[in-house]
């Protein structure tokens, strides 16, 4: 079900699914129980632009805790259980926007009946989350190992026992962290329900590596047209997950907005420390509400017709530098002067 297809589904003040755009999401790495640090993550997060925020709920403490995090933030708040459905109901009295649990290990069907209630007593979506890691036993043994087709299965199992309790305010997320095996699985189950996908590599690893699997998983399915929301998990600072996120989705022509930053290999005809200077221009640019392209070029030689599809450009010579517009030459300066004129030109950009 390509996502122009799914189902919409509201999460707070965001629609997922059915054509929206594509919502990006992380994950709080504080203790929950801890609102100040909550709080403060949150909005360092929604300020580099993250949509809709997760946070681990493994106590009743941290359930009740929900509440006051959610008066003082401004994007939708999602609560993360594991195992205690009393939680899940906790969550839900105190104001999560929607949560995540995977029925198969909140216990019998009882219980996992008593969380849908509660769901539909304050029409709070439930996203129904099954990881390769924890895949029923009698489902390894089914496929011979862990798969793709025992992922969707597990997951439509799960999808179809909320079904028949009358609820369908549902969210999927079907995860592993082999890249081609999590493919697989979406494109599988893309194919046999219509619900929003929240899509990610999970447990992807550290920023490097955690970037090029998440750049490549999640690259295929979103060309595909596959995923409503997604997360870049990484062992790292959440901050990360969402540039990285942006990025990607930007790649991708899915969403504009930012600058983008583009600079050249370095080479033997490199005379400053055009490493440095990149980093600094990408994270100088990161406030700047401009939908345009920058380029950092190393030399003098080529990085005038090397930056001529940007629209604005440096490129850095002996002690000091070009500034280029549209590949023209527009003044010289001095090498410690480039970085803040290109801010001058794109703080009083006007086309």
């Amino acid at each position: 079900m390509k996502r122009e297809h799914t189902k919409v589904i509201q999460i707070g003040n965001v629609k997922i699914g059915g054509g929206n755009p594509i919502a990006i999401q992380s994950m709080t790495n504080t203790r929950t129980e801890d609102v100040e640090a909550t709080v403060a993550q949150v909005l360092a997060l929604e300020a580099v632009g993250c949509e809709i925020i997760r946070c681990a709920v493994p106590t009743m403490e941290a359930a009740k805790a929900l509440s006051e995090i959610k008066k003082r933030i401004h994007i939708p708040l999602v609560a993360d259980i594991h195992f205690d459905y009393k939680l899940a109901i906790a969550a839900i009295e105190n104001g999560a926007d929607k949560i995540r649990i995977n029925p198969g290990n909140i216990g019998d069907t009882e219980r996992v009946r008593q969380v849908v209630e509660k769901a539909k007593e304050y029409d709070v979506p439930i996203r129904v989350g099954v990881n390769s890691g924890s895949l029923e036993k009698e489902l390894v043994a089914k496929y011979g190992g862990v798969t793709a087709e025992g992922i969707v299965e597990s997951a439509l199992d799960k999808v179809h026992l909320i079904e028949d309790m009358g609820y369908d305010n549902l969210v999927v997320s079907i995860k592993s962290s082999d890249v081609l095996m999590c493919v697989k699985a979406h494109e599988l189950i893309s194919e046999q329900c219509n619900y929003p996908l929240h899509i990610g590599i999970t447990e992807s690893g550290t920023v490097l590596s955690g970037n090029i699997k998440s750049s490549v998983g999640l690259g295929i399915m979103l060309y595909q047209g596959l995923g409503d929301t997604i997360r870049v998990s990484l062992t790292g600072d959440p901050l990360e997950e969402i540039k990285s996120a942006k990025l990607i989705l930007r790649t991708l022509g899915l969403r504009k907005g930012g600058i983008e930053v583009v600079s050249c290999p370095t080479c033997g005809r490199t005379k400053i420390d055009l490493i440095s200077l990149a980093n600094q221009v990408e994270n100088m640019v990161a406030d700047i509400p401009l939908d345009i392209k920058v380029a950092v070029m190393g030399c003098v030689v080529n990085g005038p017709g090397e930056a001529k599809e940007a629209d604005i450009g440096i490129a850095g010579g002996v002690g000091e530098g070009l500034l280029i517009k549209k590949g023209e030459i527009v003044k010289k300066v001095k090498e410690e002067e480039l970085l803040e004129t290109l801010r001058e030109e794109l703080l009083n950009w006007d086309k």
